[in-house]
Parts: C-alpha cells; sequence; structure tokens
C-alpha cells in the first residue's frame, strides 16, 4: 500500500482570484481556493505546460481553512485603441482574423474582483512521493506561481512541509484542527487583545469528502485552451477550532478560583473574594 501524506500549503498575498463563473468582461472570485486553482498552482510549480496530464494532482483529496477571510475588491476596467480604432470583436473572418465590432466599439468595460490581505491553509492528502516533489518543487517552481490569476503572486514560501497521517481516519481534518492560525500579524493582535480565549479562535474549513454533503463543480479535467472543462466533486463546510499560538489570559482571583476575566477587572476583589 502506497504510504500517504499531507502537503501543507500557506496561499497568502495583497491580491489573490479564484474565478469559478467567470465569463467575457465580469471576472469574478469565490471566497476561497478552488481545486482548479490550487491545481493550475501545483502544475506550474512542476513545470507542466496547459496540456498535460493532470490526473494525479486532481486526485489529492483537499482541505481548505479561511485563516483570514480578507475583503472584496472590484477592480473597474476600460480599455480601447491608442490609435482611436475600433475595438475587434471575438469572432474571426476565414483567415483567422479578428473582425471590428459593428456598431464599432471604442470602449471595453471590464470588471474584476480580488480578495484583498486574505490567507488560507490548504491541506492535501494522497502518495508521499508524489507531494515530496510537490514540495520540492513548490521551493523551486518550473513556472512563476500564482493565486489564481497571474497578477497574483503569493507572499512568502508557499509550502509548509509534507506531514505524516498516522493512519488518521480524517487526515485533513485533523491536521486543520491541529496547525496553528496562519493569520497576519494585525489579526492576530487583536484577537489577543479582545478574545476571551486567545489561545484558540473557530475557523471555517471546506473538506473534500465523498460522502460530502455539498457539491461544488471546481475540478479542472484538462487546462488546454480549447479543451478547458470542469467536473464536481463533493465537500463538507464545517466549523474548526485550532490553536493561535497566543497564551490563554491569566486566571484571576485566589488559588483555586476558575473565574476568568477577559479585561483583568475583578469586581470581587474589593469585597474580599
Amino acid at each position: 500500500m502506497t504510504d500517504h501524506a499531507v502537503l501543507l500549503l500557506r496561499l497568502a498575498a495583497p491580491l489573490q482570484s479564484w474565478g469559478t463563473r467567470s465569463q467575457f468582461n465580469r471576472r469574478d472570485t469565490a471566497s476561497e481556493p478552488t481545486k482548479s486553482g490550487i491545481t493550475g498552482l501545483l502544475a506550474a510549480a512542476l513545470g507542466r505546460e496547459r496540456g498535460a496530464p493532470i490526473d494525479d494532482l486532481t486526485s489529492l483529496r483537499l482541505g481548505v481553512r479561511t485563516d483570514q477571510p480578507g475583503s472584496l475588491l472590484r477592480d473597474y476596467h476600460t480599455a480601447a485603441d491608442y490609435h482611436g480604432n475600433p475595438l475587434p470583436a471575438a469572432q474571426t473572418n476565414k483567415k483567422g482574423q479578428q473582425k471590428p465590432t459593428s456598431p464599432a466599439k471604442h470602449t471595453q468595460v471590464t470588471q474584476r474582483y480580488y480578495l484583498q490581505d486574505a490567507v488560507f491553509l490548504a491541506a492535501c492528502h494522497g502518495p508521499r512521493p508524489l507531494l515530496q516533489q510537490l514540495h520540492e518543487s513548490l521551493r523551486a517552481p518550473g513556472f512563476p506561481l500564482a493565486l489564481g490569476r497571474r497578477s497574483c503572486p503569493p507572499t512568502g514560501p508557499v509550502t509548509l512541509g509534507v506531514h505524516d497521517t498516522d493512519g488518521q481516519s480524517d487526515p485533513l481534518t485533523q491536521i486543520l484542527t491541529t496547525q496553528r492560525w496562519r493569520a497576519g500579524q494585525p489579526a492576530l493582535e487583536r484577537h489577543r487583545r479582545t478574545a476571551d480565549t486567545p489561545e484558540r479562535i473557530d475557523l471555517a474549513a471546506t473538506i473534500e469528502s465523498s460522502e460530502g454533503d455539498h457539491t461544488v463543480t471546481d475540478v479542472p479535467v484538462s487546462f488546454h485552451p480549447l479543451h478547458r472543462r470542469l467536473t464536481a466533486r463533493r465537500v463538507n463546510y464545517t466549523p474548526l477550532t485550532v490553536p493561535t499560538g497566543l497564551d490563554p489570559r491569566p486566571v484571576h482571583g485566589t488559588p483555586g478560583d476558575r473565574r476568568q476575566t477577559s479585561s483583568g477587572h475583578d469586581p470581587f476583589a474589593l469585597l474580599g473574594w
């Protein structure tokens, strides 16, 4: 039996964009990385061309944890020919040349959506030899890495290494529950100041499972420009309580008193309790 493990990825950047229904002049983004986007990231790391097989990559089970959801950014674009000529249409003539727009159109409006300041922890479960190869390739990728779109390079190292599963029945949920929170420093400091239990936090996760309650269509069959299509997979949406790496708040009161306060103020101290 093939030895299995989990490859951990930290996906963080000023901008990310994980399109699911992008068409023509409107380019959307999902609220978390898609399997198509992560598969493309891994294929780029391996240096695979767009028409190369990707079955080994799509067979990996995927789990994604949202450590920092970020915010939605809309990028409004206008495009025009700098000579003032009408823009070309999508249709081509018999010579393969693009036809001009009719009636003539001189300005094209597009809207592109991004996630800004988001951080995700992704876990890929599969054969250890493949995951080890991916880990090494992510450190020295064959093609530039991007988080959904080529204009969105990642910040910092992507791979967090290959981790043992120790025969766990649900390795994706297990590792995404035990791995510490990977949000940025401002979010950590805010949680330290405001949370009653700064040592842990509840995060949303999407876990791929053959018995999942939900279906998403984001598994690529091929990245070839002429044969691109997606198929479906089943997932579960689940909350996870994970460690933050922060210290718990101190216990106030007499020894053995289990009362805790988030502000450090003990209203019973004046009574001598």
